[in-house]
């Protein structure tokens, strides 16, 4: 089912979601059950998997030379999607990103998702590997969030790569963006990322979660710029509540976002991360209200494999 649908079917009211990370390369799938057992009390009409490029080592070679190796860390969203949704029978979004893959590639992996019956698709640019400067695309592969939109719009209209064969079959995925109510860090303004994000709308966009935020404010000024623009696709708010003292700088120079003062000093205040924790979870509990009451369509949290802060904050809810 879209998420379009769920939201349309739930008739103003607000639903809970959340996202997860592939296990690292390794390791079984018992950790993200742990994640997800937990929350589905809370009757999650859907679940997004991210998915992250390939980043460089260097191994040292027989001859003594430094050979440098690409490696996945976190393969296997779509496969989590399908297991996921064979266990729980939830919807799930995975993530696409450019880097990493080449246009071929990102095309079996939409058929594996059509084959699979997965109808929804979160299209981004993704991160830059960590040896690099700034996001260096894939040979082959696309540059921008907006020319991979384009692809997966193309398949919807039953326009493959290689027409080798009768590709008469359209697929409808519904697909989602990503929004920057603070704007992206790469844009020089706001109104310049917001042209652009106007730009994915008109190519098809289907719903849009935003990057995390600790202000309300500028998620209503976010929503209140796209309505008046003649944006009305759903706009999901990204929620994370803070755990620790030293997010109040990995955060920010991460995402590029801002913490709010009376924030920042409540978990200045604090002795220690257990006190930060509860100051987090009831500064977010109190930022859903918020976001409930000014219509927001689903609260999406962000839970980086560790359940315990968003059930917290469901039970407060929901």
């Amino acid at each position: 089912m879209k998420i379009t649908e769920h939201i349309k079917t739930a008739n103003g009211k607000t639903l809970f979601s959340f996202e997860l990370l592939p296990p690292l390369k390794g390791q079984s799938m018992d950790g993200i059950y742990k994640t997800i057992d937990p929350l589905m009390e809370f009757k999650p009409p859907f679940i997004d998997v991210t998915s992250s490029r390939e980043d460089l080592v260097y191994k040292e070679a027989q001859n003594g030379y430094l050979e440098k190796v690409t490696y996945r860390k976190r393969p296997g969203t779509v496969a989590v999607c399908a297991a996921i949704m064979h266990k729980y029978g939830v919807d799930t979004v995975p993530h696409l990103i450019c880097g990493g893959f080449t246009k071929e590639e990102t095309e079996y992996a939409l058929i594996d998702l059509q084959f699979l019956g997965i109808d929804n698709v979160l299209a981004l640019r993704g991160d830059a590997r960590k040896t690099d400067p700034g996001f260096i695309p894939t040979k082959g592969g696309h540059s921008y969030a907006i020319e991979l939109q384009q692809q997966i719009a193309d398949m919807n209209k039953g326009i493959y790569l290689h027409d080798y064969e009768d590709t008469s079959y359209k697929t409808d995925f519904c697909i989602g963006i990503a929004a920057y109510p603070e704007k992206h860090f790469e844009s020089p303004n706001l109104k310049t990322d917001f042209r652009h994000l106007h730009t994915k709308v008109k190519a098809g966009a289907d719903f849009m979660v935003t990057q995390m935020f600790y202000d309300v404010n500028k998620y209503k000024e976010f929503v209140k710029l796209c309505r008046e623009n003649d944006i009305n696709i759903p706009i999901i708010p990204g929620l994370k509540p803070l755990t620790s003292k030293k997010q109040l700088v990995s955060l920010p120079k991460i995402f590029h976002i801002d913490i709010p003062e009376n924030l920042s000093d409540a978990v200045h205040a604090c002795k220690d991360d257990k006190e930060v924790r509860e100051v987090g979870i009831e500064w977010m509990i109190q930022q859903c209200k918020d976001l409930i009451e000014c219509g927001a369509p689903v609260l999406h949290f962000y839970t980086m494999g560790n359940a315990g802060p968003t059930k917290r904050i469901a039970e407060a809810i929901f």
